[in-house]
């Protein structure tokens, strides 16, 4: 009989959270590394994570809970990555513990800033992890509505199958449904740019458009996608997938989604400080948008609406102006 592999969390976010929940239905035991050592004591006390989806109990001795990322680390075969991506680079280099021989999972979606790469490029580059121990866990999938234990779907790519097909396993459910993929170049750029599009999607609805706008703006953001995707990476995928385009979906229509609402308070008129300051879960989509701008600037794609973000949220222009004009760029 195959010995489990063990697991490994790292964060203590929502998405955290959801994957540790996810985790403990088929596993008997897994490490959780967060930084909030108050979190740590009250979920061993209450059974729950007093900040994020507070609705999820755990039975306690499922969890080898820990502030020591290292600790995590050393007790971990699958170590799956669920923070903010603007944190990611801090916390990696609290590390003494190796990460060789160690197959390592993203579950974030955005872009590293200090190096202006994707959570698995960054592991591949500057920890020369090989891309078959590098993995994604992407969507279309809110936390929300894991701890709701509403039907989810959940793509698992990674450049080597069995290792997509154990975390596959372990994460699936009578709540969650799994598939794998081997594009963990695309998966992940689409998991970061649909954040982009639905601060696209919030700022919209905050000036007032309507659902019909907000279809051709969603139609004209599985396109940009495509062409962003194909000048990165280039190899044989359906965007309409829903790893790609339902992920979008979700993300740009949903009201859990934070880079919606992070967006529709841009387009009440909110600054993006103001805006940031009221959210209490930082929105990916914002550092991506600066990634993705700039990145482009290498590749050229046509890509209008990550334009339009941009020249709102770090040029200052007028959320109001900039829409009117974009109108008149999508079809």
């Amino acid at each position: 009989m195959t010995e489990q592999p063990k697991f490994a969390v790292i964060g203590g976010g929502s998405w955290a959270t959801a994957i540790a929940k996810m985790l403990c239905v088929n596993l008997p035991e897994i490490a959780w590394y967060m930084r909030n050592e108050d979190a740590i004591s009250h979920i061993k006390e209450f059974h729950h994570n007093p900040n994020y989806l507070s609705s999820v109990e755990f039975h306690t001795e499922q969890l080898r809970l820990t502030s020591d990322i290292n600790e995590a680390i050393e007790y971990a075969d699958y170590i799956v990555f669920a923070i903010p991506s603007a944190f990611l680079d801090g916390e990696l280099k609290k590390l003494t513990a190796s990460l060789k021989d160690k197959v390592i999972f993203s579950a974030i979606k955005g872009i590293v800033p200090e190096t202006s790469l994707i959570v698995g490029e960054h592991f591949h580059k500057m920890y020369d992890i090989s891309y078959d121990n590098i993995g994604v866990i992407t969507g279309p999938c809110h936390a929300e509505e894991v701890a709701l234990e509403r039907l989810s779907y959940l793509t698992i790519a990674c450049g080597d199958a069995e290792k997509a097909k154990v975390v596959a396993k372990c994460l699936a459910g009578n709540y969650i449904k799994t598939k794998i993929s081997d594009d963990i170049v695309g998966t992940e750029y689409a998991a970061m740019l649909k954040n982009i599009y639905a601060i696209a999607a919030g700022i919209a609805h905050g000036l007032g458009y309507g659902d019909n706008f907000q279809a051709v703006l969603m139609s004209n953001g599985i396109r940009e996608m495509k062409r962003f995707i194909r000048e990165v990476h280039k190899m044989k995928r359906n965007i309409n997938n829903s790893a790609y385009l339902g992920d979008l979906l979700v993300t740009g229509y949903s009201l859990f989604s934070r880079n919606r609402t992070f967006g529709n308070m841009i387009g009440k008129g909110y600054t993006v400080k103001s805006a940031m300051m009221e959210m209490t879960m930082v929105s990916e989509g914002y550092y991506a948008t600066k990634s993705a701008y700039h990145l482009n600037q290498k590749y050229g794609a046509k890509t209008p609406i990550i334009d339009a973000v941009y020249s709102i949220l770090y040029e200052g222009k007028e959320a109001k102006k900039v829409f009117k004009k974009l109108t008149d760029r999508l079809d």
